[in-house]
């Protein structure tokens, strides 16, 4: 269930994309052990994105959010973070400035997360895979 959005530029070829979205996937699948990832890709123009104000005044740098379960070890965060940022590295070589990629991750607890019609804090096996995690 963890959902990635990406904000990006347009101009990423195909199978540059489909690579990125594979390697996002394994780093948040090896972080949460999950099923359901989810990834959003939202491109813009460049002449669609202000940075300071400036209307493509510099290559648009990406920002990416992480909607998720909590994960509590600082380092599965790490490594995921790090691991993401080479995929957008590598996917957005020369059309944005991947440098300063910015991922903000956003963790709830189960009781704020609602599916399939109820809360995850009421399935069983979700609260028991995710205090496996937590440990």
């Amino acid at each position: 269930m963890p959902q990635f959005f990406i904000e990006a530029p347009t101009g990423i070829r195909p199978d540059a994309k489909q690579t990125m979205m594979q390697d996002i996937t394994a780093a948040i699948d090896e972080a949460y052990h999950i099923p359901d990832v989810r990834i959003w890709l939202r491109e813009y123009n460049a002449e669609n994105v202000a940075q300071d104000g400036r209307i493509q005044a510099e290559p648009v740098r990406p920002v990416c959010f992480l909607e998720a379960p909590e994960l509590h070890s600082i380092d599965a965060r790490r490594t995921m973070s790090n691991k993401i940022q080479a995929a957008i590295s590598e996917a957005y070589r020369g059309l944005a400035n991947t440098d300063e990629t910015l991922i903000l991750m956003n963790l709830y607890p189960l009781e704020n997360a609602g599916f399939a019609g109820r809360m995850q804090s009421d399935n069983p096996q979700f609260v028991a895979a995710l205090s496996q995690l937590n440990v």
